[in-house]
């Protein structure tokens, strides 16, 4: 049995890609806005990556078709992660602090 392993991305803010990256993602890239729709975009079309994390700031900027795309899509998988601080939830930051013990603040 051939086990094959899928290659992982991270699209988002600065503290999202530093934050994947600190975990051992290579592939994290720091976009926000219309050019990380364009990057899902491509990510969701070259179908080279078995799952893509995006941050969910990015659901604003995105249009019905893509995010259509994107919930749909089976290669990549797209995740899209809780980055906005709601009430009662922990930030990116508190969450990297609390479980790695780095402060994210701290890199910029």
């Amino acid at each position: 049995m051939v086990l094959e392993t899928e290659r992982i991305a991270v699209i988002g803010e600065r503290d999202v890609a530093l934050g994947f990256k600190l975990v051992g993602i290579k592939d994290a890239f720091i976009e926000e806005g219309a050019s990380a729709v364009a990057l899902l975009r491509e990510m969701l079309e070259k179908k080279e990556y078995g799952l893509v994390i995006v941050s969910n700031t990015l659901l604003e900027h995105m249009d019905t078709q893509t995010l259509r795309a994107a919930e749909t899509s089976l290669k990549p998988i797209v995740v899209f992660l809780p980055v906005k601080e709601e009430e009662n939830k922990e930030s990116v930051e508190q969450l990297a602090k609390r479980v790695l013990g780095v402060n994210i603040q701290m890199l910029k």
